[in-house]
């Protein structure tokens, strides 16, 4: 038993690291939006902003589409490989970009790699841990996604308006990254083959399809509040009257909240099954987003309201990728995750263009967070539709070693 616990113990820390940069991508334009707007560095303007923040995010989605299946039938590791190396480099060469043009085709490229590694982790992940435990796994390699964040928030409050070091200090990052995957990332082991070979048709067949669509709509909703609160949370409290240091701040308390819930998510969803738990979350999400669109006088009753919206709503999207995890068999379920947020990138883009749009109209405050609120109640009656547990038959696959 020990043995197998150092054994994955690597594996695990080197998944946690890469979902850590998929965190710095999530922020890292939210932080510098206000500077370039305010300085209209490269062109950017309001209408700008939304479309290098759409345009990249069409590139993740892209990715997350594509290569899931390909992790699928060619292997995990050489995609996370070739993934993080490509995102690492196109995220460098964004400091030299000589105006918005570039900046936003940089986006673009980088986020087709990027959207590929969130999936494939979790399969690689779930593949590796007993399935009792899948819950704790997921959401506990997912705590990196928002500790990057958290962490690029810290970045841009040191360094901010010299945005430019931001994204040095992500490309490298995932170059050092790089060399560890191909030293401490097992390969997984394919001697046994399914009978079955991954196919997207499976994803949309019996006993898959009413799972497939619930899913996709609470992945769309569920992202949809992700990006939209990531990229628009320090403007939308600007426009509410709190100074730029606040809302950089609540940027940063907003996903310390995450990493919290992220913890508690997934015990207590191991506990007491992982659909009823990530609905209440929605639930709780849909409420607490409903009241941070009253404006709070008393500064620590702020932050706490930021603080505990962030245990709910982030943990509440990771809570459906655990739950597709227990959806589809094995091999299918990179192309699954794939899938799922693949499409919930639609509501990635969703979110900062209709926050983007509300920001240009003068709306943004307080009519965003009742959008939010919103979304978050239909993501409940998405995964209302799932089965608790779908009777699939598995064939038998092996974890890595």
């Amino acid at each position: 038993m020990e043995s197998t616990t150092r054994t994955r113990f690597w594996p695990l820390v080197l998944c946690w690291v890469i979902v850590a940069l998929d965190g710095f991508d999530l922020v890292v334009l939210g932080t510098v939006i206000p500077t370039l707007l305010s300085t209209h560095e490269l062109g950017f303007d309001a209408p700008a902003a939304t479309a290098v923040a759409t345009a990249g995010l069409v590139g993740v989605g892209i990715g997350a589409l594509t290569v899931g299946p390909l992790a699928d039938r060619y292997g995990r590791r050489v995609c996370l490989l070739l993934c993080v190396t490509v995102f690492s480099l196109l995220t460098l060469a964004i400091v030299i970009a000589p105006n918005i043009l570039v900046f936003g085709l940089l986006r673009v490229l980088a986020g087709l790699a990027l959207g590929a590694c969130l999936p494939v982790v979790i399969a690689y992940v779930t593949d590796l841990m007993p399935r009792e435990r899948a819950g704790k796994a997921t959401t506990l390699t997912m705590t990196g996604y928002h500790a990057g964040a958290v962490l690029t928030a810290l970045l841009a409050l040191a360094v901010i308006p010299d945005w430019r070091v931001l994204f040095a200090i992500g490309g490298i990052a995932g170059l050092v990254t790089v060399p560890l995957i191909r030293l401490a990332l097992p390969e997984e082991r394919r001697g046994q083959q399914t009978e079955q070979r991954p196919t997207v048709r499976r994803l949309v067949e019996r006993p898959y399809l009413t799972i497939s669509i619930g899913v996709w709509v609470a992945s769309f909703m569920g992202l949809l509040l992700v990006y939209g609160l990531n990229t628009w949370l320090p403007q939308l409290m600007r426009d509410a009257g709190y100074g730029s240091t606040d809302s950089l701040g609540l940027l940063l308390i907003l996903n310390a909240g995450a990493v919290t819930g992220l913890i508690l998510a997934g015990i207590v969803a191991d506990r007491s099954g992982t659909k009823r738990i990530a609905m209440t979350w929605f639930a709780a999400s849909g409420v607490l987003l409903a009241f941070l669109s009253i404006r709070l006088e008393e500064v620590t009753m702020l932050y706490v309201a930021v603080f505990v919206t962030g245990v709910f709503v982030f943990s509440a999207q990771v809570l459906v990728y655990a739950f597709v995890t227990q959806l589809y068999p094995p091999e299918i379920r990179s192309t699954a995750l794939g899938f799922a947020a693949g499409i919930g990138r639609l509501g990635a883009i969703m979110g900062p263009a209709i926050t983007g749009l509300l920001v240009s109209e003068g709306l943004a405050y307080p009519g965003g967070f009742y959008v939010f609120a919103a979304t978050a109640l239909l993501a409940v009656g998405a995964l209302a539709i799932i089965p608790a547990r779908a009777r699939i038959a598995a064939a038998p696959v092996t974890a890595p070693e």
